[in-house]
């Protein structure tokens, strides 16, 4: 899908420098593809301290074959 995007171009200048891409389009991907990454796991870190524990759960005895 061909998309017209105004990118400053020294951020991308920047971004080639430092990824290592050969090509605009490939910094791109990989750009975006790191900050799906990111922004998924700063939700994970959302989620820390919303579950109820169970105290007197005992994952020894989950385990054992009876």
């Amino acid at each position: 899908m061909a998309t017209n995007l105004g990118i400053d171009p020294d951020l991308l200048e920047r971004a080639l420098a430092i990824g290592g891409e050969r090509t605009k389009k490939a910094t791109v991907n990989r750009a975006l593809k790191e900050f799906i990454v990111r922004r998924s796991q700063e939700r994970l870190l959302d989620l820390f301290g919303t579950l109820d524990w169970d105290g007197d759960y005992d994952y020894k005895n989950e385990r054992s074959r009876e």
